[in-house]
């Protein structure tokens, strides 16, 4: 069904054009005073700067190109553009996230840039192998990375010191993790030592494949999540609230985790580096490397740069898709500190942005890091894994039930 309504999205928006702009602008192709207008979308207003700053440069090069920025929240953002037919035209140029990127690949929203990149001689090696895979869809690149996303262990060094623990290194495994959260927890203060997530990306994925699992099968056919490698991992990681070292489900629901360690409540926990503008302001804060389980394993995630397929202009948008995945528009994201740039060697860039954190950590993790699934219907199974896996984190049933009722329902989704 769901391929069906993007297809019918697809054909519509193929017969109405950039129908959102006005009757000179179609008449014209979307130009403005001789100039060619292409539109950017994207959902993240703290990089507004730093992409004004981008197009600033890229209109220095390209000065008969117009950019025209559109805003949506990430909440309503792809709701946007599956009702894009009735709603308005697509971006010429937009923000695609793993998640999608099949879905819309499929069904053909948006162009494959495979051929344009070897006709321009454009270099994919310039990005971190796990992310073009990201974007890969059937032999074909859809997406330019824009940046990525690891994760670290973020932890309080106050609370540490009090202790009298050892700050995490990288020699910390799954025991270790352990052994410390039960130093750190002092109930009498109401600190835990460790937040036992439940999330997929930064949480219970990272373990199962530091355990030897997977999540979703080569073929996209079964997930495995009633592996027993999956299932030792889940139960490594709710054993944290089982055992009083993390807080209950009910409470990181009723106060956010993040919340929770910012003001001195929790000693550890997974997070990405999207937390740094936040945590960057607490001077007890700092991040290591994730522990490792039989070997070490983090997800990646990132965004990419797309160009959809109705674009009135797709030699002027690949031109600007080019310019924002290149080594100059990555310097200008690197010295914000808000994101990881995905040109390789910007990165030391953004880790000298916030010299008081241990960035190096979330560089590192791109080494062994393993890129989010990403199948067509990737967000019907995230739901069934919230709706299913809350409830073993809740402690009403067990993660073997879980683990059984999610892989059934996954495994249908994955059938269709």
């Amino acid at each position: 069904m769901k391929k069906w309504i993007i297809m019918l999205v697809t054909v519509v928006l193929g017969l109405i054009g950039l129908s959102g702009c006005s009757d000179s602008d179609a008449a014209s192709g979307g130009e403005k005073d001789g100039k060619a207008e292409i539109t950017y979308g994207f959902w993240d207003k703290k990089q507004v700067p730093a992409i004004e700053e981008i197009i600033k440069l890229f209109n220095e090069k390209y000065p008969d190109i117009k950019v025209k920025t559109e805003i949506t929240p990430y909440g309503q953002y792809f709701q946007k553009l599956e009702t894009a037919a009735t709603g308005g035209a697509l971006p010429d140029v937009l923000w695609m996230n793993g998640a999608h990127v099949v879905q819309y690949a499929e069904g053909k929203v948006i162009l494959p840039l495979s051929e344009m990149a070897e006709k321009d001689d454009y270099s994919l090696d310039n990005y971190p192998e796990s992310l073009i895979d990201l974007y890969t869809v059937v032999g074909e690149v859809y997406g330019i990375p824009k940046d990525y996303d690891t994760t670290g262990l973020w932890y309080n060094k106050k609370i540490f010191d009090e202790a009298g623990v050892s700050y995490p290194d990288e020699t910390w495994d799954w025991k270790k993790l352990k052994e410390a959260a039960k130093q750190l927890t002092d109930k009498e203060k109401g600190i835990w030592g460790y937040a036992a997530l439940m999330g997929n990306q930064g949480g219970y994925y990272d373990f199962i494949w530091q355990n030897g699992g997977y999540i979703i099968s080569e073929d996209n056919k079964s997930v495995g999540f009633d592996q027993p490698e999956a299932i030792e991992a889940l139960e490594y990681n709710v054993s944290f609230i089982k055992e009083g070292l993390s807080p209950t489900q009910a409470q990181m629901t009723e106060t956010a985790a993040s919340e929770l360690f910012s003001s001195g409540k929790i000693a550890m926990m997974f997070d990405g580096p999207w937390m740094v503008p936040e945590y960057k302001k607490n001077p007890d804060l700092d991040v290591a490397v994730v522990p490792q389980g039989k070997k070490r394993a983090v997800s990646i995630h990132g965004l990419s740069n797309v160009i959809s397929s109705n674009t009135k202009h797709k030699e002027e948008a690949w031109k600007f898709v080019q310019f924002l995945g290149s080594k100059e528009a990555a310097e200008v994201f690197a010295k914000t500190g808000t994101v990881i740039p995905a040109f390789n060697g910007t990165q030391d860039a953004w880790k000298e942005s916030v010299p008081n954190l241990n960035l190096q950590a979330f560089i590192d993790g791109a080494e062994y890091s393993v890129p989010l699934p990403s199948v067509e219907n990737t967000g019907e199974i995230w739901q069934y894994e919230t709706d299913v896996l809350k409830k073993a984190w809740s402690e009403e049933i067990s993660i073997e039930e879980a683990a059984e009722e999610l892989t059934k329902k996954a495994n249908e989704a994955l059938s269709k």
